[in-house]
């Protein structure tokens, strides 16, 4: 009996232990994050008349492009959500009206079939006209929908034939909508007309433009591209700065978008704790055609208006990027009560720029602005960043100058030396 009862007695501790066990497993598989949202990623392809052309090693653009799609759909990584969307495909008329509206999704956006997108991409027959605007606004609505990064890649052997839709308005557009989706262009023929539109399409949306010429280069090229959506990336934040310190977002550590119109001000808030240290740095894209002789500046301010730290850089028409940065270290209070928390400083950023551009080209949308905000623990002195605007560098810089002040007279007394042993001699 005895036996029988610690038997039972020992099954039932550890029946107890397995059911607190999974009790307190079960929440924890709960609270686990959820995997991010798969990238997305689609394909745009030109298959207007002039791919027929026979230039890239031996065989006609459109089976060069045919080629690269084949291999490129045999690597595209798992987590990626790929689509195929043509322009020029379908209509062999001359009337541009219909030919401008020739562009249609030949595989949609979503976890991919190999064999069945193989089997779209071979029917394809070069045949129309090159609405790159309208393919691209399908394409940017293809990718709507969830926070997983959207990229698009358009591989294309001319300008767009359907003006007056501008395609690098259209790319400005759609990096407007904040939907941080970046178009990456390739051109299949080393015009300069077409470098400079698919280079302003791509630049609009922080994409890339490559020249290829040859089906292993459009192969390699676009599998990289593809690849790149894959890797984990930090997603900018939308924002958008206010006309005054007040009203002005209020921004934590991170990555932020905005844009900004010629010669605007934008400001936005920040909280800083003593001890930490405020680093803030902009970049603006000239994402258009602009006037030489331009300028960023970075103002940190008091919520009175003070000036306590400003950023500036200026260019003369060679960079289509500007950036401008600045440091603000708070040192620690004296004296403090250990029961009562610290108070944040509100620092308010302004941003203006000195952008100007002829009446031809317009202004709207703002120019792409990249907003990098962090806060880390300041240094010891806070002075030290400060000094001289080198930091402890002051300290390389006095040695520098010491030595070469001791090696000038040094040369200059041998060789007084020198000269009055000559003349002796």
């Amino acid at each position: 009996m005895i036996i029988r009862k610690r038997l039972t007695a020992g099954v039932c501790v550890l029946l107890a232990t397995l059911a607190a066990g999974l009790g307190t497993a079960l929440p924890a598989a709960a609270d686990e994050p959820s995997s991010p949202a798969s990238p997305k990623v689609e394909l745009v392809l030109d298959v207007s008349g002039s791919m027929r052309a026979r230039d890239i090693d031996g065989q006609s653009r459109i089976s060069a492009a045919k080629h690269a799609f084949n291999d490129v759909l045999d690597a595209v990584p798992e987590e990626v959500q790929l689509g195929i969307r043509t322009l020029g495909a379908d209509y062999p008329g001359d009337d541009r009206k219909t030919g401008c509206k020739d562009t249609k999704q030949l595989y949609p956006v979503g976890p991919l079939d190999r064999t069945e997108a193989k089997a779209a991409v071979a029917t394809l027959a070069p045949t129309g006209w090159t609405p790159i605007g309208p393919a691209l606004l399908g394409a940017a609505d293809d990718l709507e929908g969830g926070d997983s990064t959207r990229r698009i890649v358009l591989i294309t052997d001319g300008e767009d034939t359907c003006g007056p839709l501008d395609p690098c308005e259209v790319a400005r557009d759609i990096a407007a909508r904040g939907i941080h989706l970046v178009i990456d262009t390739l051109g299949l023929v080393p015009d300069a007309k077409i470098r400079q539109q698919l280079t302003c399409i791509a630049e609009a949306t922080g994409g890339t433009y490559t020249a290829v010429q040859h089906t292993d280069e459009l192969s390699g090229r676009v599998k990289q591209l593809v690849d790149r959506a894959a890797e984990p990336v930090v997603t900018p934040v939308a924002t958008e700065g206010a006309n005054s310190c007040s009203a002005a977002p209020q921004l934590k550590a991170g990555l932020y978008t905005d844009r900004q119109e010629f010669e605007k001000h934008h400001w936005y808030r920040v909280d800083v704790l003593p001890g930490e240290e405020l680093r803030a740095s902009v970049s603006v894209a000239a994402d258009r055609a602009v006037n030489n002789d331009y300028g960023v500046l970075l103002r940190a301010v008091t919520v009175h208006g003070r000036e306590i730290v400003r950023g500036a850089e200026s260019g003369t028409g060679r960079t289509d990027v500007i950036s401008s940065g600045l440091r603000y270290p708070k040192a620690e209070q004296d004296d403090t009560d250990d029961d009562v928390e610290p108070a944040a400083e509100t620092v308010c950023l302004q941003l203006s720029n000195s952008f100007s551009a002829p009446a031809s080209v317009k202004t709207t949308p703002g120019m792409p602005v990249e907003l990098t905000i962090d806060v880390v623990a300041a240094p010891d002195d806070a002075a030290d960043t400060a000094a001289f605007g080198l930091g402890r560098g002051w300290w390389l810089l006095g040695v520098m100058v010491l030595t070469g002040l001791v090696a000038g007279l040094l040369a200059g007394w041998i060789s007084r030396w020198r000269v009055a042993v000559w003349r002796t001699n």
